[in-house]
């Protein structure tokens, strides 16, 4: 069996991010979302409710895990049995990054792989950021994010205006 992990903050995720999970699986056995823990870093969503959010999103595939991790990739990859990483790519500026993490991550751990995939055309240009900040501002995230997405940047944004 194939176990790819796929990490990032989620924060939140968005259909980029569940197009590559839904991609992975025509290759992979089995694709663990891992939810980075990185606690000089503050996100927008608290980490249970970043995993919650992923959980509902990809309720219907059942060869898809949410799990969170804190420390180095490759250790957290070993630990679970996994065999290769997955990182999604939307334009040639993610490729510089992607490609100096994959190389260092190699480096720790030559026996794990990344796999880059291409995000879908449709969502090249949604990011977490950019999802945050529409929505702060009161823009539509319809169709860029899941509903249960949607309602929780609604309720965080009223939240913090209140």
């Amino acid at each position: 069996m194939i176990k790819a992990i796929y990490p990032g903050s989620f924060d939140p995720i968005t259909y980029g991010h569940l197009d590559i999970i839904e991609r992975g699986l025509g290759v992979f056995d089995h694709v663990v979302v891992a939810v980075a823990h990185n606690i000089e870093k503050r996100g927008l969503f608290n980490l249970e409710e970043r995993k919650a959010l992923i959980q509902e999103a990809v309720r219907d595939h059942s060869r898809v895990t949410v799990d969170s991790f804190e420390g180095l990739l490759v250790d957290y990859v070993e630990r679970v049995g996994g065999n290769v990483i997955i990182r999604g790519l939307r334009a040639t500026s993610d490729f510089e990054y992607e490609f100096h993490m994959a190389s260092i991550n190699r480096h720790l751990n030559e026996r794990f792989d990344t796999f880059f995939m291409m995000t879908a055309k449709d969502y090249f240009f949604v990011s977490s950021r950019t999802i945050k900040e529409v929505a702060m501002l009161g823009g539509s995230v319809k169709g860029l994010v899941p509903e249960n997405v949607e309602r929780a940047l609604k309720i965080k944004f009223k939240t913090l205006v209140d």
